[in-house]
């Protein structure tokens, strides 16, 4: 008699909670509304659109129908109006029809009655509406805790082994053998390093006789600063990081956005924990309040750095010749976009126009979302990227430049006066060569201000342009023409001494008897060694007539000074050389100022104190159709475990503290999606493939995990270990899932071809970046050095783009070379990533796209890596250098080889491949030389054997990891 209350209680649970069919009746909200939600509500029912009268969000308002009538009959598939029009193509509009399975669900549905799961909503007028059917898919569940299963021959007791081979076990499936020891360090030294290991590294580990060793190698390697460089620009893809502003062709660079990539590395060198870093970028300027806010302490600095997080989007709004509101709303939007892509895996940025066709993200969750972030974010209150600058300078810093400013100002104001000089020396030796009598007036015209000179003067300084030219612009000019302007004072010397001469010799003449004048100035024509004894009697006794260029001081003191003031303004001008002095002066000057502390910004997110804007709607995504008002929230359909509200102004602080407030909910341990995303994305770099195929869409579109109890182990097991990643390095890599060798077999092609179940190791092709960083450690020529501004880029002269300064002449045309020096040796993720122009080299192998961000990466297999191989001139420099190398580790050519096949492979060469290599090099060394008879042996020696090198860039095995 006790069963039939505990019956009844359990029909009215069922009556209350839904309907119950048989298991293959279709229902409107698991097989109909999908479909119709995916086509056809943006124009029947969505934002207020129902074209014809017909709203089919709801089945009830289906089967009210619109102008035409009812548009489904229950039971009766040919008398539906919606079923015919879909069938025949006219609907949805357009070239995209609904699939023969789509229409056959909605046939199946009609015939079985129309039924729905459940009573439907009163209204949808909070645009909210989600089916349970939606809220039951996996990844909006709580993070589960399952225990590791009990698994037959199970001989590892790490708990990932145990669910990789109970799945296998399901499919007739084991474990591969382990990998040998050269393998091992390979896979393991990319996985963590993103570079290949050093023949020491790989020497001591393969002939370490202890147990532990693959242990005490990961150690090594999570030790080891590389290990942030690798792990940190896996999250640089997903955050988008880019050096650059993006939007426009302008494509501006971001000169200080380097901080956020260094804040990166060093929060996974340091592994620091997970949440703690989620936080930091989301919200590190709410972190702290009063006044440990304002001290910029090395902790506020890197909690401040990281909202460079948020700024990581393009943003063209400080461009000419845009739309700013447009511009500012698509930043907003990009970084919706990277945020919930790299945090949630989930593509909410498909509900900013509509309501998202496929998840159970309405429009208004989207605005509601948004509505956390613009506060800091407010397109009404935009601020361009330079206002979102923070500086770096102490008060010792502004002490330090102060007096290096007052410094420089002394040194400014001693090379004005010399320049001054230099202006008025021009000027005197200028007007030395106008004729005097008209001089004066040229002078003085120059000397009036510009503004008040008469028409005359302007015409006398347009006669006379070597004076009316004279500025500080132009004082290079004339220091330039110093020879032309000396050699004119010269000739106007030589012309005023001869006038001199002339004067001199008339006055002295007329004061000799008049008996005489005659024949003394016959003497003055004549040279003196024609003279006779009676003439020369005559000249000792008149000397004066006879006046020279020796004696004119004796007889015209006056004039003898003014040939010589000209002769010493001539010598003066042909050596005080302007140009130079005042360059020199200035090179002082920058040196001063060089010595002044130097002012860095770390780019960051901040909202204004008391700052509370309204977020609207906006109808069909446009920003100028504002609708209703919401605030801040998570998306609803993530609130079922964790329905803690967003305060829209927290009082505790003097921001709204949303931001602060979302980054705990996403890490308080309850949230959905967070750990799992994290730990998929930490599977992924591990295996090539992620439990969850698609890493940045958890949502309906994606892909179903292929171990989903596996990934919550992870995902609370990251949680539980304090989110510490270097934690679960470990124990992946130390499991035996991840220890097999890569061979393929017959039975794991015909069961598991893409190798889902983990039955082997998958081979990966590396990186753009660790195929050009393996290179550079290949010949030993890598700059391992932490930090610091991003490594230059620019387009050569044939428009590709290569590692370098932008040298540019007078038609913006590549010039010169620049020279980087061991700049040009640093690790990719120091390379400078500027969104139009993408390092060739890198992007050949598919680099990270930023637009606005990467959550996998693409490894395509096409022509055009192979011809970069061969004919780019990076990778010939880099055969070169290991060549050279070899050459100087090795005297013999097979024991050169040797070396660089184990600096790129990490193992021994195989005999039969030495001997085929070692008569590759002495072929090409005859070939070679037979081209050139001026190359000498070991030129062509060492080009043959960088052919040899070249090739082993290029083959499979050091392009891929085993």
């Amino acid at each position: 008699m006790r069963l039939l209350p505990t019956f009844a209680l359990l029909a009215a649970i069922s009556i209350l909670s839904g309907r119950t069919f048989a298991a293959d009746t279709s229902t409107f909200e698991k097989d109909v509304r999908p479909i119709l939600k995916a086509h056809c509500f943006h124009c029947h029912g969505e934002s207020g659109v129902v074209e014809g009268s017909l709203d089919v969000r709801l089945k009830r308002w289906i089967l009210s129908g619109g102008d035409s009538g009812e548009a489904i009959v229950p039971g009766n598939a040919s008398e539906s109006l919606l079923l015919e029009r879909v069938e025949s193509g006219d609907m949805p509009p357009g070239e995209k029809n609904l699939s023969a399975e789509d229409i056959a669900s909605i046939r199946k549905w009609i015939l079985d009655g129309a039924k729905t799961a459940r009573e439907e909503p009163l209204t949808l007028d909070d645009g909210d509406y989600i089916t349970e059917e939606e809220r039951s898919f996996w990844a909006f569940q709580p993070i589960a805790s399952p225990e590791p299963p009990v698994v037959k021959a199970n001989a590892s007791d790490n708990p990932i082994d145990a669910f990789v081979l109970d799945r296998l076990h399901r499919e007739g499936l084991a474990f591969s053998a382990a990998a040998d020891r050269h393998t091992l360090i390979r896979r393991a030294t990319f996985d963590l390093w993103g570079l290949p290991p050093e023949p020491e590294m790989v020497d001591d580990f393969v002939n370490d006789p202890s147990d532990h060793a693959f242990a005490a190698l990961i150690d090594r390697l999570l030790a080891s600063p590389r290990y942030g460089e690798r792990w940190g620009r896996h999250w640089l893809d997903v955050a988008g990081y880019a050096d650059s502003d993006g939007y426009t062709n302008q494509d501006t660079e971001r000169e200080f956005a380097y901080f956020y990539r260094d804040y990166v590395i060093d929060s996974f060198n340091d592994d620091k924990p997970l949440d703690q870093f989620i936080c930091e970028q989301l919200a590190g300027d709410e972190m702290a309040t009063g006044d440990d806010a304002s001290q910029l302490t090395p902790e506020r600095i890197a909690q401040l750095t990281a909202t460079g997080f948020l700024r990581m989007a393009p943003d063209g709004t400080a461009s000419g010749g845009i739309d700013r509101a447009l511009a500012a709303n698509e930043t907003i939007s990009d970084t919706i976009e990277i945020v919930s892509t790299s945090l949630l895996g989930l593509t909410v940025g498909c509900a900013k126009c509509h309501d998202h066709r496929y998840d159970p993200i309405s429009q208004a969750d989207y605005f509601r979302f948004r509505a956390i972030f613009e506060p800091a974010l407010d397109p009404k209150q935009w601020k361009v990227p330079r206002q979102r600058r923070m500086s770096l300078y102490t008060e010792e810093d502004r002490q330090a430049r102060k007096a290096v400013d007052q410094k420089a100002k002394e040194a400014t104001a001693k090379r004005s006066k010399r320049q001054q000089e230099h202006l008025d020396r021009t000027l005197y030796e200028e007007l030395l060569v106008v004729p005097a009598d008209r001089r004066e007036a040229v002078e003085s015209a120059f000397k009036t201000e510009k503004s008040k000179r008469s028409a005359e003067q302007v015409a006398l300084l347009e006669e006379f342009p070597n004076v009316g030219n004279i500025s500080p612009g132009s004082l290079y000019l004339y220091a330039q023409q110093r020879a032309r302007r000396a050699s004119d004072i010269e000739r106007a010397a030589d012309a005023l001494e001869q006038e001199l001469i002339e004067l001199a010799r008339n006055e002295q003449l007329a004061k000799i008897p008049e008996e005489h004048r005659e024949a003394v100035a016959k003497l003055a024509s004549m040279p003196a060694d024609k003279w006779t004894s009676d003439q020369q009697q005559l000249a000792t006794e008149f000397p004066g007539p006879l006046v020279d260029a020796a004696s004119l001081e004796t007889f015209s003191p006056d004039g003898f000074a003014e040939v010589q003031r000209y002769r010493e303004a001539a010598q003066i001008c042909r050596k005080v050389d302007a140009k130079t002095d005042l360059a020199n002066m200035q090179n002082e000057i920058n040196a001063i100022r060089a010595t002044a502390p130097k002012e860095k910004f770390i780019r960051v997110l901040t909202e204004p104190a008391n700052h509370v804007p309204p977020t609207h709607l906006f109808i069909r995504g446009d920003h100028e159709q504002p609708g209703q008002e919401l605030g801040p929230s998570e998306l609803t359909v993530l609130k079922g475990n964790d329905p803690t509200e967003i305060e829209a102004n927290d009082p505790d602080l003097p921001t709204t503290g949303r931001r602060l407030a979302y980054a705990r909910q996403l890490t308080n341990g309850k949230h959905p999606l967070l750990a799992r995303v994290l730990m998929n994305r930490v599977w992924l770099n591990h295996f090539g493939r992620g439990i969850v195929d698609s890493p940045g869409d958890f949502g309906f579109l994606g892909s179903k995990p292929t171990h989903p109890e596996l990934l919550d182990w992870l995902a609370t097991d990251l949680m539980r270990g304090g989110w510490n990643l270097k934690r679960m390095h470990r124990m992946i890599m130390l499991s035996q899932t991840y220890q097999q060798v890569s061979t393929r077999t017959e039975q794991l092609d015909r069961v598991d071809p893409d190798n889902r179940l983990y039955a082997r190791m998958t081979v990966r092709r590396l990186e753009s970046e660790a195929i050009r960083d393996a290179m550079l450690v290949a010949n030993g020529t890598i700059t391992n050095r932490l930090h610091g501004p991003p490594v230059p880029v620019k387009e050569d002269a044939v428009g590709q783009v290569v590692l370098g300064k932008e040298m540019l002449d007078g038609e913006r045309k590549p010039t010169g070379k620049s020279q980087l020096g061991e700049e040009a040796s640093r690790r990719s993720v120091y390379v400078q990533v500027r969104r139009s122009r993408p390092l060739g080299v890198l992007e050949t192998f598919d680099l990270a796209t930023v637009a606005p961000n990467c959550t996998i990466r693409n490894y395509s297999n096409v022509a055009t890596q192979a011809l970069l191989l061969m004919n780019s001139a990076f990778v010939i420099d880099q055969a070169d250098q290991l060549a050279a190398q070899a050459i100087r580790a090795e005297s013999e050519v097979p024991q050169q080889i040797s070396n660089a096949w184990q600096r790129c492979f990490n193992r021994e060469i195989e005999n039969g491949v030495l001997t085929e290599l070692t008569n590759f090099v002495a072929r090409q060394t005859s070939a070679f030389r037979s081209r050139d008879a001026k190359l000498s042996a070991e030129a062509a020696h060492r080009l043959a054997l960088a052919s040899a090198c070249q090739a082993m860039f290029s083959s499979n095995e050091f392009l891929y990891v085993d």
